[in-house]
């Protein structure tokens, strides 16, 4: 199911650094990043076996998400964010400000077979 983490920010008057460690439950595999987005939707599937967490770096967007029992959106607007989207979780990325950079870390490496891009259906 998916669901919200705080990341670990340290503030000062130098600016903040945030952490990502010991807190994404899963080994990463791969990171990859989607920026410069216009009003298109990105995503549009769920996976097998691949786990993900989406952390809105810069700017903002909004992943609606389906986990063929509840719908829910999420609005990614600040980087100490973070979104864990689980195997059963189809989703979508939308509604991305003009310089908004979502970063996704991943538990697997890219496999075109993981995907499953029909979405579940409506009651």
């Amino acid at each position: 199911m998916a669901h919200l983490l705080d990341l670990k920010t340290f503030t000062d008057s130098r600016g903040n650094l945030t952490v990502i460690e010991k807190v994404i439950p899963f080994d990463i595999k791969r990171i990859f990043y989607i920026y410069g987005v216009d009003d298109s939707k990105r995503g549009g599937h769920r996976h097998h076996k691949t786990i993900q967490a989406a952390i809105c770096i810069k700017g903002a967007c909004k992943i609606y998400n389906n986990n063929g029992v509840k719908e829910e959106i999420f609005e990614l607007n600040k980087p100490n964010k973070c979104l864990i989207l689980s195997t059963e979780d189809w989703h979508t990325m939308y509604d991305f400000t003009e310089e908004a950079i979502l970063m996704v870390l991943a538990s697997e490496n890219f496999e075109e077979k993981d995907y499953i891009f029909e979405p579940y259906p409506k009651p």
